[in-house]
């Protein structure tokens, strides 16, 4: 499954890391998003799976953080 395959990707990232790929992808949703407004974005449903790449991002720096305490 391309998720898990996702996820296990992000686990092997160091903090600094992930910390980059959020921005990007937040980035990434921003410039989405301007696109979906002027009417010249093509598959909507990418707004959806970067919205979840940013969760799952943010669920794997939150274990992290919690795996150091």
């Amino acid at each position: 499954m391309k998720t898990k395959g996702y996820v296990s990707e992000l686990m092997g990232k160091t903090a600094d890391e992930l910390q980059k790929d959020l921005v990007s992808a937040k980035k990434e949703l921003f410039n989405l998003r301007f696109q979906n407004a002027t009417n010249q974005l093509d598959n909507t449903a990418r707004i959806k799976e970067v919205r979840k790449n940013i969760a799952r991002i943010q669920t794997v720096m939150t274990q992290k953080a919690r795996e150091v305490k």
